[in-house]
């Protein structure tokens, strides 16, 4: 079945996608609500001085405070409405996982299917208005701080901030929700994803200036560029990667008919956490060192301006914080979207086993026992590539962070997901074609 599936998916062309108008129609909500997005990117909180704001992102630019860029698509360069982004969701969605593998009540309800699913969604939607708005009011602090960034600071500075802050992070959670339900692929990925692509061209103009300018060597400026194309190669290979597990089905009758044992497998993919991880890692360590790295700029000292030193791009201590949270994140995801107890029960009641191992609770072990090993492959693969821009920074003095690690896992990622959706539509498509055919052939007949 798989096989067929798999040859359909190759036939395709483009004139079964010309037909599909569902597909179409998906494509262009898509592309209408990116549009949207990119356009929010661009209007500026009010009260903001334009010249210092740019000063600012200068100086700050190479730090964290470049990769919350990175994942805003431009917006906190520019001080924009969508300057917060979907970090806070992105947060809230890490809270109320964790609840839920913890909290007796939470685990229940992700129990509960779909009903369930939903509640938990609304209580990560309530979560999220209170950790924006509590970001929305740290930066407006941290920029009223900040020496003339602001026209007029005080409270109506302050509330105006936090108020289009909270309210773009809370459109962008709409409109992600809208192109997953409407359009196509995961509406949080696609944003972030569009963000990416919207920086990429301007990263790669720094690049090649600096080669220009002679502080990168031309032929440290190719290596870097086919290691972009290298990592991206590699992240395909990696993400495409899966451990099949052998399924024996016996032979059964059902009435006088007697059916052979057939033969199937269970994929595991090696990384089954995808890119979750160092999406949620890097959040995780986002929101301090913003405001601190806004401190560092206005010339404040102490606790934040220390943090904001050792935590930048390259740093020994933020590469370690930054691959323990995500080895962290890979088993902690992979616990949640995958259960080996849930999985062994479900092959037993279908008469499936696997040869040599008893149906159960050893099968469940077994499945946990490799689930874990390919996980340890899976997290080393996400912590190398999402650490190759900190070596780069650090070794090749390279202050780009576009090209490669977390940038190109998310992009190689969502094109991936994106394009098995586009395929599945078109399968749809196709199959919804031959149904209506054979029934106008019946109805010939």
């Amino acid at each position: 079945m798989a096989s067929a599936a798999e040859q359909l998916a190759a036939n395709l062309n483009f004139g079964a996608f010309a037909k599909a108008d569902e597909l179409k129609k998906r494509i262009w909500f898509t592309l209408g609500a990116l549009v949207i997005y990119r356009l929010g990117t661009y209007i500026p909180l009010p009260g903001m001085n334009p010249d210092a704001v740019a000063d600012l992102f200068r100086q700050t630019q190479s730090g964290m405070l470049g990769m919350f860029n990175m994942f805003s698509g431009g917006a906190v360069g520019r001080l924009a409405i969508f300057a917060l982004a979907i970090m806070p969701y992105i947060s809230a969605s890490i809270i109320v996982q964790l609840l839920s593998s913890v909290v007796p009540s939470f685990e229940a309800l992700k129990k509960e299917g779909e009903q369930g699913r939903k509640t938990l969604n609304q209580y990560t939607r309530y979560l999220t208005l209170v950790l924006a708005v509590f970001q929305a009011y740290a930066i407006g602090v941290g920029l009223q701080g900040s020496g003339n960034l602001v026209l007029q600071p005080g409270p109506f500075f302050l509330l105006s901030t936090t108020i289009t802050l909270v309210g773009g992070t809370m459109f962008l959670l709409w409109l992600g929700e809208q192109i997953t339900s409407r359009g196509i692929g995961n509406g949080t990925s696609m944003i972030i994803f569009a963000g990416i692509i919207a920086e990429f061209p301007a990263q790669l103009a720094q690049t090649f200036e600096l080669g220009r300018q002679g502080a990168i060597s031309t032929g440290l400026l190719l290596g870097v560029l086919v290691m972009a194309v290298c990592v991206i190669a590699f992240c395909v290979f990696m993400e495409r990667a899966q451990r099949r597990l052998l399924i024996n089905y016996p032979k059964r009758q059902v009435g006088n008919r007697m059916y052979e044992g057939q033969t199937s497998f269970l994929p595991l993919k090696l990384n089954t956490a995808g890119v979750i991880p160092p999406i949620f890692a890097s959040s995780l360590l986002l929101l301090p060192t913003t405001v601190a790295s806004f401190s560092q700029a206005s010339g404040g000292t102490g606790f934040l301006s220390l943090m904001a030193t050792y935590l930048a791009h390259g740093r020994p201590l933020f590469m370690i914080l930054y691959a323990a949270l995500i080895i962290f994140f890979c088993f902690f995801y992979t616990a949640i979207v995958f259960n080996p107890v849930e999985t062994a029960d479900n092959l037993k009641k279908h008469g499936g086993f696997m040869p040599g191992i008893r149906p159960g609770e050893r099968t469940a072990e077994h499945i946990d026992r490799i689930l874990t090993r390919i996980t340890v492959l899976g997290a080393g693969y996400l912590t190398i590539v999402c650490l190759i821009p900190e070596f780069m920074i650090t070794y090749a003095q390279i202050p780009i962070i576009l090209l490669g690690g977390t940038s190109l896992l998310i992009v190689v990622t969502t094109t991936m997901d994106t394009v098995a959706q586009v395929h599945g539509h078109l399968l749809a498509h196709q199959y919804e074609g031959l149904v209506k055919k054979a029934k106008l052939r019946g109805a010939r007949r």
